[in-house]
């Protein structure tokens, strides 16, 4: 029987797994054609004996106080395991020998079929530990086929896929071509550990630069943010650690040796490399290149830049498909609206206007100290109520007793308008839980509930789109919305812990009265 060991030590050694999975493999191969041969039902067990590879086919029957009619061929009565083992008792098995099996064709085929699907899965897991930990890594490999766009590397120890999507578009992947990917994912599947790779994912280029940029290795220089639209244009923003190194000067290299060397790796992507900078209007201006932009109106609020460019500026800003702001606005993470300075002028113009209106409207004031609260920022009545009186008197023109009026009259306005609030929320019906909502101003609420959604469960069922068309144009985004249906929902999966909770606890309470009674 030197032959089995000979087997799993020449299997272990070409799959370069462990010898022990191989014969395990070949015991449970053994047990299955055991029981075939002597019936499904038996408890049949096999043992290779890892020096001289002796096998041992052994039936378990286990000794039990009564018989389970299911289980009646691996199960036998206390009264008939002692005619067989005097000192046998409850819970002990019973172990007969079995006759060594004569393997026939279909049996030995079984057994085959068993052995090499318990290697493969060894293999996958030997492969999912060497790589669960090297995602985010470089690798290089093989193409070795594709299928349906999707291509198949070989790696050496292991094979990867490059889905369709996370290929170059218009890139040209041939069998037999070795190329270089990111691991963007390892993970465990219904078939086994998967290994996916991407060219498209935006630290795939953050990678390639760290190679052809030893100060980028070294730390002294740092890729902040990429924004790519993958074979097409991206955009990067770079930091120096060293004030006295020129970040983009290293990226770019001598005569744009470096910068090219990963332009050529990404099929001719063209890569705009952009100083870093916390001040999110300069870090605009500067990803918005070629454009030259005259005015950036930042809105932290909404968490928007509202850019103005020249007439014969505007197709560079927005580029071929709206590729160049879209990219600017990945860059930047916020929404960037670009427009001429004429629509800017204008939309100014109008803000202004019914700002004045407002003012005049709930202050009971003239357009003259209307325009001047403009002037000194104030956007809202609600901002007047809150600033001291000593600050509002600092206003050219104010006094003590124009800033204590101007006050008293925004205070009067934000009770009245609550006062009106309250009466028409009981008038449509609108619950406290969705008024207690954090995000939502009082006459967006109003206007929620105008449109029948009048609790929390009622905003919780919308989608962002519909919010944003329910509340009209320019009240919200639909980034903005969907927070705020997150947010509406969050009660649910409060719901759901508490009821996970509540179940648990009876289980246990449940548990711990039948220990007592027993």
């Amino acid at each position: 029987m030197m032959e089995l060991i000979q087997v799993a030590d020449t299997v272990a050694r070409e799959k370069n797994i462990d010898r022990n999975v191989v014969l395990e493999a070949m015991e449970e191969a053994i047990q299955k054609a055991g029981r075939s041969k002597y019936g499904h039902d038996h408890d049949i067990r096999a043992h290779i004996d890892r020096k001289n590879g002796t096998i041992d086919l052994k039936r378990y029957r286990e000794v039990v106080e009564e018989i389970d009619p299911e289980l009646e061929i691996q199960q036998l009565t206390l009264e008939e395991a002692k005619r067989i083992k005097p000192d046998a008792a409850i819970g002990d098995f019973v172990v007969d020998d079995m006759p060594p099996l004569d393997f026939g064709r279909i049996a030995a085929q079984t057994a085959k079929q068993v052995i090499m699907q318990k290697v493969r899965q060894a293999e996958r897991q030997k492969q999912y530990e060497e790589f669960k930990d090297r995602a985010g890594e470089m690798i290089s490999g093989i193409v070795k086929r594709v299928e349906y766009g999707n291509a198949f590397i070989d790696l050496g120890k292991a094979e990867a896929i490059m889905p369709r999507d996370e290929i170059i578009p218009r890139e040209n992947i041939k069998v037999g071509d070795r190329i270089l990917s990111y691991i963007y994912d390892v993970r465990e599947e219904m078939r086994g550990p998967q290994i996916f790779l991407s060219r498209t994912h935006p630290q795939f280029l953050a990678k390639l630069f760290e190679q052809e940029v030893p100060e980028i290795y070294e730390g002294t220089i740092e890729i902040r943010q990429v924004a790519r639209d993958p074979g097409s244009r991206a955009k990067i923003t770079v930091y120096s650690h060293d004030s006295g190194m020129d970040p983009v000067g290293a990226c770019v290299g001598m005569r744009g040796s470096r910068v090219q060397a990963v332009v050529s790796e990404l099929q001719g992507e063209k890569i705009d490399i952009i100083p870093y900078t916390e001040d999110i209007a300069s870090l605009i201006v500067q990803a918005l290149q070629p454009a030259i932009v005259s005015k950036v109106v930042v809105d932290e609020e909404k968490h928007k830049l509202e850019v103005a460019v020249g007439e014969d500026q505007l197709s560079l800003a927005i580029g071929r498909r709206g590729q160049n702001v879209r990219l600017a606005s990945m860059l930047a993470g916020w929404d960037v609206d670009i427009m001429t300075e004429e629509e800017e002028a204008r939309r100014r113009a109008e803000e202004f206007i019914t700002r004045s209106a407002r003012f005049i409207e709930a202050l009971d004031i003239d357009d003259v100290i209307a325009h001047l609260l403009l002037a000194e920022g104030f956007v809202h009545v609600e901002e007047i109520a809150e600033t001291p009186v000593e600050e509002l008197a600092q206003i050219e023109g104010f006094d003590t007793d124009v800033a204590e009026e101007l006050r008293s009259r925004a205070i009067n306005w934000i009770d009245a308008q609550r006062k009106e609030l309250e009466e028409k929320r009981s008038e449509l019906g609108i619950a406290d839980d969705l008024m207690a909502l954090p995000g939502l101003a009082p006459n967006v609420i109003l206007k929620l509930g105008e449109h029948g959604v009048k609790t929390l469960d009622d905003l919780a069922d919308l989608a962002g789109d519909e919010l944003v068309e329910m509340l009209g144009t320019g009240v919200m985004t639909e980034g903005d919305a969907n927070a705020i249906i997150m947010r509406a929902r969050a009660h649910w999966f409060e719901d759901e812990n508490n009821n996970d909770t509540a179940g648990a606890n009876a289980a246990q309470q449940e548990e711990a009265t039948m220990a007592k009674a027993g």
